[in-house]
Parts: C-alpha cells; structure tokens; sequence
C-alpha cells in the first residue's frame, strides 16, 4: 500500500507497519516485544522518509567487471534522536544507514505545564550541509519537536524531516505552523490529545513502555 500524503505529512500506511502498530498499542505488549516492534517499524519507516535520496554513480570492479554503480551523494545523514524515547527509532534507523551520524537532543514535557525542559543538546559539526531525521515516537503537543527543531535550525540545519510513529493532530497543526518547511512522516495520526496531553487512542508513554518505567 502506497504512502497517502496530506499537506506537509506523509502517513505510511504499509500493512506491516499497522499491524506491528496494533499489537504496540495493545497494553499486554511485553516490554521486549514493545521495544522489538519500535526497531522493526523504524527500518519500515526509514525506507520511507530516505527514499528520494539522491544518488551519483560511482566507480567499482565486481567480480566480472568494472562498472558504475549508484551510491548516496553528499555527506553522510545525520539522525536525531529526541531522547529518551526517540532511541527506540533510532536503533532500528541505524540498522539501516549504519553509516549515519548520530544527534542526541535531551528534552523532556513538564507534565503540570506541558512545556519542553532542555537538558542535554550534542550533535555533529556541518548541519548545514547534512540531511538531518528527528526522531521520537510521538508527535503529541509538539513542544519537545518544535523546540528540538529549533536548537539543530539555530545550530545550522536547514534540511530537516520529522520521523515518528504516532502524531496528534493537534501537534501536527502546531508543529507545521512552527516548522513548515519540515516534512512530517508518521504510520498514524489519532483522534486527538487527552487533557494530559496524552495521544488517544495511542499508545501510553513511549518511553515507559520501553524501558519499564513510570
């Protein structure tokens, strides 16, 4: 099944990643089975948000004969991973480009005011020249994204795509009118956010459900 684009969202809507989706939203999901399931839709989602990378021909010989082959051009892609949650996705994207550099952004929701806390920002040199994936599971209120987004634009990057497993759409209003220029990949977009700005149906915390915390 092909990907359906709304404005500036691309809901990827492959079978195996809604049913690996469904058994993720299912509260008797074992903690293993929750953090396998992450790292199996995040290869799924990759495909998706890499696939119009561009590509240059490259010498090499084979076995039979010297050749031309496509290879990724330009420098190496950076992942962003909006912790903690957002290595859950992370994983599963290095699978894929293992050769990827790697951002850590620490932001968290205060939970009384639901705004994002800033505590940990790293990441490597020449954003400007880089493609840069944010990753994290859940595009709820979008202030940890949207502020995430603004810490990598202040650091340089100014080719960015957004990468989660469920949005809001709340947060993906919120989020485009923050960072229009920044393409949103998701397998789901829900009903809407609970008045602990939680994601309904969702799915719980992701972090949580990763790693057995409360």
């Amino acid at each position: 099944m092909a990907p359906v684009s709304l404005e500036g969202v691309t809901v990827v809507q492959h079978p195996l990643i809604q049913h690996k989706l469904t058994i993720m939203r299912d509260k008797e999901t074992s903690i293993a089975s929750f953090r396998r399931l992450l790292r199996e839709i995040a290869h799924l989602l990759c495909y998706e948000v890499t696939r119009d990378l561009e590509l240059e021909n490259i010498p090499i010989d084979t076995p039979m004969q010297a050749m031309e082959a496509p290879a990724l051009k330009g420098k190496k892609l950076v992942f962003a991973s909006i912790l903690r949650a957002g290595n859950g996705l992370l994983e599963g994207m290095l699978d894929l480009v293992p050769a990827a550099r790697v951002a850590h952004i620490g932001i968290y929701r205060d939970h009384e005011t639901l705004e994002p806390v800033e505590y940990y920002f790293k990441a490597p040199s020449n954003l400007e020249d880089r493609l840069v994936i944010v990753v994290d599971p859940m595009l709820a209120t979008a202030n940890s994204a949207t502020a995430a987004i603004d810490k990598l634009k202040e650091r340089g990057a100014n080719r960015i795509r957004f990468l989660c497993l469920l949005a809001a759409p709340e947060g993906v209003e919120r989020f485009r009118n923050a960072h229009p220029d920044v393409p949103v990949f998701t397998a789901a977009i829900d009903s809407h956010l609970n008045e602990k700005g939680y994601i309904v149906p969702g799915l719980g915390d992701a972090g949580d459900r990763m790693y057995g915390t409360k």
